[in-house]
């Protein structure tokens, strides 16, 4: 995976999603938008090896070299699929893990956060937890490098709190940000958003079961 579809030559020069993101949060209305979200809606519908790139831009309502001239191929849109989440995620945690306050408030703040935005996005998230791996290796590795650099920032914060003698030390951090994402990246298996909950009240239920485990 990870070649342009439908015969489009490799280098058509076409820009990345990466490059696109400024525009489509600027103009929600964008081509760049209208794509991405209805490449999203097919992914989920048809999964992503399933959906081509004639199908995409027939029902976002634009011509496929329109099309290319955001994304250089249909791994790009995938690409963005997890991107702008991950994006908006990690500028969120960065915010709480800089704010003031006690260490445990910030943490029970990130905490319940990336499970509520987890939910909100949850088609983004079960598209890429499918899909991940038919992106190219290249792509598949930044992925990797982007998700690891979110977790160690969440760890970062246990570790504040493990020297301020908050949290207690007896387990390793690492094994508390591995358990703790494990059940967030699960919600895509059983979360319906017509259920009892809503993903606000299950953040809060993760978070305070992460801050409990954590007191001495």
């Amino acid at each position: 995976m990870g070649k342009p579809q439908d015969g489009r030559p490799e280098d058509g020069g076409g820009r990345s999603a990466a490059k696109e993101q400024g525009a489509r949060q600027s103009h929600p209305d964008s081509v760049p938008d209208r794509l991405l979200s209805v490449a999203t809606r097919l992914f989920a519908e048809r999964g992503y090896e399933r959906t081509s790139v004639r199908e995409i831009v027939e029902a976002a309502g634009v011509t496929k070299g329109a099309m290319y001239h955001y994304y250089a191929s249909k791994d790009d849109l995938l690409f963005a699929v997890y991107q702008r989440v991950l994006a908006m995620q990690t500028r969120r945690l960065e915010e709480l893990a800089e704010a003031e306050g006690p260490i445990e408030e910030r943490l029970r703040a990130a905490a319940a956060d990336v499970v509520h935005t987890t939910v909100e996005n949850l088609e983004d998230t079960v598209i890429f937890q499918r899909s991940l791996h038919m992106l190219s290796p290249e792509r598949q590795s930044e992925v990797r490098k982007e998700r690891r650099r979110y977790h160690e920032r969440f760890r970062d914060m246990i570790e504040e709190g493990r020297q301020s003698g908050a949290f207690r030390t007896d387990i390793p951090a690492d094994i508390v940000v591995t358990q703790y994402f494990g059940a967030v990246h699960h919600l895509g298996m059983w979360y319906r958003p017509d259920g009892e909950l809503s993903g606000a009240a299950v953040g809060a239920h993760f978070a305070d079961l992460l801050l409990q485990s954590l007191r001495p």
